[in-house]
């Protein structure tokens, strides 16, 4: 799974170690100006009735899905809400990590395939499922597939690509893999993407960010993580450290988690798009920061 990057909500300064959690009593207004060099902390909002089932991540590798579970939950509602202007499913859920958007919709009616390469992200998908019961894992279908050679069986009323996920696809492969989405949607489906447009001047001018969350646990752990970003314009591309520390009752956890995602041309995402065949039905777009904005593109296939 991959965070939106590059947002900015405000935090006054860390005053001593750059993995202090901060209080909730520190927190400044959401809008206010960040301190220069602050960690901005991301408030979670958005929650989803049901979220709360999720069981806590043990593995390292899964850590991140109950972050998503948090600060960036809002977007499982207005996906909820476009899968339900789609007339239904099937929904392809790409990139489903461990069932953020997957397990929602089976809870909410609709027949999901959900894609990831993560073996272990599946198996939690599942269990996440069968804990809720049958009519929730009955509506689950699970592909383990790397995106960038996906081959679909299937058609559907609705694909996803949430949570950024297209920057998490090569530039090279995202052609193919837009070409093979269009082709196995249903006539009047459609294609709902997200990805964060940034300023490349901006970018240029100062190619580093830090900024900060607190991750939603359910086991009385108490675990921030600061973020770290370095994008490298050359290569059209960022690489993230993720720096964790998890608080329990008798000892405290530290470690880096790093990943590497792609900086989304917004014209040539435009084009490969429609050499695809997929015609963007919607645009809509709201500011994260001066130079970042988050994109949400609905498409449709070509009559």
């Amino acid at each position: 799974m991959h965070t939106p990057s590059g947002i900015s909500l405000s935090v006054p300064p860390v005053a001593s170690s750059p993995f202090a959690p901060l209080p909730p009593s520190a927190r400044t207004a959401a809008g206010a100006p960040a301190a220069h060099g602050a960690p901005a902390v991301l408030r979670p909002a958005g929650y989803l009735p049901g979220l709360e089932s999720a069981a806590p991540a043990d593995e390292d590798a899964l850590w991140l899905h109950d972050a998503l579970l948090g600060p960036h939950s809002a977007d499982i509602v207005r996906y909820l809400s476009l899968a339900r202007s789609c007339a239904g499913g099937p929904v392809l859920d790409l990139g489903c990590g461990a069932g953020r958007l997957a397990v929602p919709f089976a809870r909410q009616g609709f027949r999901v395939e959900a894609v990831d390469r993560d073996a272990a992200s599946l198996e939690r998908l599942r269990a996440w499922g069968r804990r809720i019961g049958p009519q929730v894992s009955g509506s689950l279908v699970t592909t383990r597939a790397d995106l960038a050679e996906l081959r679909l069986r299937g058609t559907y009323r609705l694909a996803l690509m949430a949570g950024t996920m297209i920057s998490a696809v090569p530039p090279h492969a995202r052609p193919g893999l837009l070409r093979e989405i269009a082709t196995h949607l249903e006539p009047g489906g459609a294609l709902a993407l997200d990805y964060t447009a940034h300023g490349l001047r901006g970018l240029s001018q100062d190619p580093r960010r830090t900024w900060a969350f607190q991750v939603p646990r359910f086991d009385g752990v108490e675990e921030w993580t600061v973020a770290r970003q370095v994008f490298d314009l050359d290569a059209m591309s960022e690489h993230i450290s993720y720096h964790c520390v998890r608080t329990g009752r008798l000892s405290t956890e530290r470690l880096v988690l790093t990943t590497r995602k792609w900086i989304v041309d917004p014209e040539r995402l435009a084009a490969e798009l429609h050499g695809a065949g997929l015609r963007v039905e919607r645009r809509s777009a709201h500011r994260l920061d001066e130079r970042t904005e988050s994109v949400l593109l609905v498409c449709r296939a070509d009559a």
